[in-house]
C-alpha cells in the first residue's frame, strides 16, 4: 500500500544505492541524479551523513551543493562522531522526515562503530523501511549489507586472514559489499570472504558506479561495472589454510555487469541486460513483425489452386459487408482514387499513341516492292 512521505508518495521499502566511491561530481553526475530521483526529485528532503569522513564540514557543503543543483528540495548534514552522539535524539530527528540518507565515504570501522546498534542506526533502517532511499559511497556502500568490509589488503589472488569483518546495518541481506573494486584490485579479498562463508554473494562496486537494491533486484548505474561472486558451489580450504596462505577457490560463478545490467540476488541469475527500446518503439516493432509474418503467408501461397484467390475474395466480401459507414466510407475513397489514377493513366497512353506516326502495315510472302516509274530507256542500256 503506497502512502504520503513528507509530500512524496511511496510503497514499500526505498531503493538502496551501495556507490563504489569516486562518483562523478563534475560532469554528467548520472549516479547522483540517480540517487536524487529515487528519494523524491523535486521533493527530496535529504540527509547527509559524513561520520565516516576525515574532512571537516567541507564534505557536507560539497554534497549539499550537489543535491540542491540536482533538484532536491533541501539538504542538511548529521554527524554522529561518536555512539552518545548516535543515540541523541536531536541527530535523529532530521532522519524521521528523511527521503534520502546518503552516507560519505571515509574510513568504515568508524561509521560502523559509531552508527550500527545505535538509535541512529534503527533509525535509518526505519526510514528505508518506510519508503526513504538510503545510499552510501565507499565506506557508506560497505555498510548497507550485515556484514561490512572493515578493512583489508588489495591483490588478485584470495588469502587467508586478507580482511576484517564487521556489523552493517543489514540493509542488503546475504551479501558482502566492497567498493573501488576493479580501481584497486580488491578481487581477492573479497574472493576470500565469499571462500570462508559460502552462503554470501561477494558484491564488488567500481568507482562512479552504483549497485541499485529494490527488493531482491539490482541495477547496475554508471560508467563502471559490478562484478559478483556466487560461492553457493564452491570447492575451498579456507576452514583449514593457515595465515596468509593462497585460499582455494574453485566452482565460483562470476558476474561482471555493466551498467543497465539486473540480477536476482535471491536467485542469483542474471535478469537483464542493454538498454530496453521505449514502449512505442517495441509497440511498432511488433506490428512490423505482423506484416511481415503476413507477407510471408501471401508469398507461401503463391502457386496455389484459384479456389484459395475465389475464397479470399470472398472473405474480403464478407469483411466489408461487415464493415462500419465510416471503414465504408473509407474503403470508396480509396477505390474512388485508384479509379481516377487508372483513368488517368489511360488517358496519357491514348495521347501518346495519338502523338506517334502510323505503322505501315506488315508485307506479305513473296510481295514485290513497288518502285516509280522509270524512263524505258533505263532497262534496254541505251544512254
Amino acid at each position: 500500500m503506497s502512502e504520503q512521505q513528507g509530500g512524496v508518495t511511496t510503497s514499500g521499502p526505498g531503493a538502496l544505492f551501495a556507490i563504489g566511491g569516486a562518483e562523478d561530481k563534475l560532469k554528467k553526475r548520472l549516479v547522483l541524479q540517480e540517487f536524487v530521483e529515487a528519494a523524491g526529485g523535486p521533493k527530496a528532503r535529504i540527509v547527509v551523513v559524513p561520520t565516516a569522513s576525515a574532512l571537516g564540514p567541507d564534505v557536507i557543503d560539497v554534497y549539499s551543493a550537489l543535491f540542491a543543483a540536482l533538484g532536491a528540495a533541501s539538504v542538511v548534514g548529521v554527524r554522529p562522531e561518536n555512539r552518545e552522539d548516535a543515540d541523541d535524539p536531536a541527530f535523529i530527528e532530521p532522519l524521521n522526515q528523511a527521503t534520502g540518507i546518503f552516507m560519505t565515504g571515509g574510513n568504515q570501522l568508524k561509521l560502523s562503530g559509531v552508527v550500527t546498534g545505535t538509535a541512529f542506526g534503527h533509525a535509518v533502517t526505519e526510514a528505508h523501511a518506510r519508503g526513504a532511499a538510503v545510499g552510501g559511497t565507499s565506506a557508506g556502500a560497505s555498510i548497507l549489507a550485515e556484514h561490512m568490509i572493515a578493512f583489508g589488503r588489495s591483490g588478485a589472488t584470495p588469502r587467508q586472514r586478507m580482511s576484517q569483518l564487521a556489523g552493517g546495518l543489514g540493509l542488503v541481506q546475504g551479501a558482502i559489499v566492497d567498493q573501488h573494486f576493479a580501481q584497486r584490485n580488491r578481487y581477492g579479498r573479497l574472493l576470500s570472504l565469499v571462500a570462508q562463508s559460502p552462503g554470501l554473494l561477494g558484491i564488488g562496486v567500481d568507482e562512479d558506479t552504483a549497485a541499485v537494491v529494490r527488493g531482491s533486484h539490482l541495477e547496475v548505474v554508471g560508467r563502471g561495472a559490478v562484478t559478483i561472486f556466487d560461492g553457493s558451489r564452491i570447492t575451498s580450504n579456507a576452514h583449514y589454510a593457515s595465515r596468509s596462505e593462497a585460499i582455494l577457490a574453485s566452482g565460483v560463478v562470476l558476474h561482471v555487469l555493466p551498467a543497465t545490467s539486473t540480477f536476482d540476488l535471491k536467485a542469483r541469475v542474471l535478469l537483464s541486460f542493454g538498454p530496453q527500446p521505449p514502449a512505442e518503439e517495441i509497440a511498432s516493432i511488433e506490428a512490423a513483425e505482423a506484416d511481415l509474418r503476413k507477407l510471408a503467408k501471401e508469398i507461401a501461397a503463391e502457386g496455389v489452386s484459384p479456389a484459395y484467390y475465389a475464397e479470399r475474395k470472398r472473405r474480403a466480401g464478407r469483411r466489408t459487408a461487415k464493415a462500419t459507414p465510416g471503414e465504408k466510407a473509407d474503403a470508396a475513397k480509396k477505390t474512388a482514387v485508384s479509379q481516377k489514377a487508372a483513368a488517368s493513366k489511360k488517358s496519357r497512353s491514348s495521347a501518346a499513341a495519338q502523338s506517334r506516326p502510323e505503322a505501315t502495315e506488315p508485307l506479305s510472302a513473296g510481295a514485290e516492292l513497288s518502285r516509280p516509274d522509270t524512263d524505258p530507256r533505263a532497262d534496254s542500256g541505251t544512254a
